[in-house]
């Protein structure tokens, strides 16, 4: 396969953005906007913020007020919104934060007609094709499990033509068992996406859940088999572990307490790849991207303070 362009300028982010409830206060809660790769280009967009690089995201919303909302964010938050589809028959989803003593979170989720589940979809205006005019393309397993399946195998024929035409894909398959129709069909798509990865940004815990693997080295030893040789195996407090190498990366103990761990690995992915853009080596670039990852889980909610 063709090696990545050198000069990345344009990034593409692919997915869901949903209107969040994070809990405010007993009995209260405050609703924003977040998704898993639209809190990855919110990040990457400040962390590239003296950069010329261009991040766009990518998505299919409603013609409705929470809709014309979430789009208010992401210009906001300085994304581009070309590549932006719009539905007047759908309107976003919409999920609920939950977080026990020490941060860990949970949700509940409202998004079985949400319109970004036609993305790529015919009728469409923002075509799968548009994709490759970028230098890098960031998606994950959510992105690919709420697509019908036959964008899904689309999605998965474009990717090995980008990737064999210089562009470079990021993968990280952010696992959620209820968003597949069965684990199979999880695994089938995941290690596809694996396949064709330029780099590969798993977490441990999807991982082993959704493969069953005993511990981090049959992770990372399954990985290599796919063909995802390159990349960060993010395995939480325990700090990042590198793919090429099987090494642990030394990163510093977080202080102070876990407040929220929502978009703790979206946050890190967003470090990695603005350090990876900047020309940094992997290893700089998982140290960037732990860093950010333990300043966001010190706030509630996916979308937190800049660090500026």
């Amino acid at each position: 396969m063709n090696s990545p362009k050198h000069s990345l300028r344009s990034v593409a982010c692919i997915g869901e953005v949903m209107v969040e409830l994070s809990p405010e206060a007993p009995e209260c809660f405050k609703a924003g906007v977040a998704g898993d790769t639209f809190n990855t280009a919110v990040y990457l967009a400040r962390e590239l913020k003296n950069n010329s690089v261009k991040v766009s995201y990518v998505t299919a919303l409603g013609a409705d007020l929470f809709s014309d909302r979430i789009l208010a964010e992401i210009k906001q938050h300085g994304l581009a919104t070309d590549h932006i589809e719009r539905r007047p028959d759908r309107m976003p989803g919409l999920y609920a934060i939950h977080t026990n003593g020490s941060g860990e979170r949970s949700f509940s989720y409202w998004r079985e007609t949400a319109a970004a589940r036609t993305l790529f979809s015919e009728p469409c205006e923002v075509e799968l094709d548009r994709m490759s005019s970028f230098d890098l393309v960031f998606l994950s397993g959510i992105t690919m499990a709420i697509l019908p399946p036959p964008v899904r195998k689309a999605v998965i024929d474009w990717a090995e033509g980008f990737r064999n035409a210089g562009g470079t894909l990021v993968y990280d398959n952010n696992y959620r068992a209820r968003l597949w129709e069965d684990i199979a069909t999880a695994r089938e798509i995941n290690s596809a996406m694996w396949s064709l990865a330029n780099i590969a940004l798993p977490s441990l815990e999807d991982e082993m859940e959704l493969f069953g693997d005993v511990d981090r080295m049959a992770v990372v030893d399954r990985l290599h088999d796919a063909g995802a040789t390159r990349g960060i195996l993010k395995c939480g407090a325990d700090g990042p572990l590198d793919l090429s190498t099987g090494l642990e990366i030394k990163v510093p103990p977080r202080e102070g307490p876990v407040i929220d761990s929502t978009a703790a690995g979206d946050s890190f992915n967003a470090g990695f790849l603005a350090s990876h853009i900047a020309g940094h080596s992997d290893i700089l670039s998982a140290k960037a991207g732990h860093a950010l990852a333990a300043y966001v889980i010190g706030f509630p909610g996916a979308i937190v303070p800049s660090r500026d």
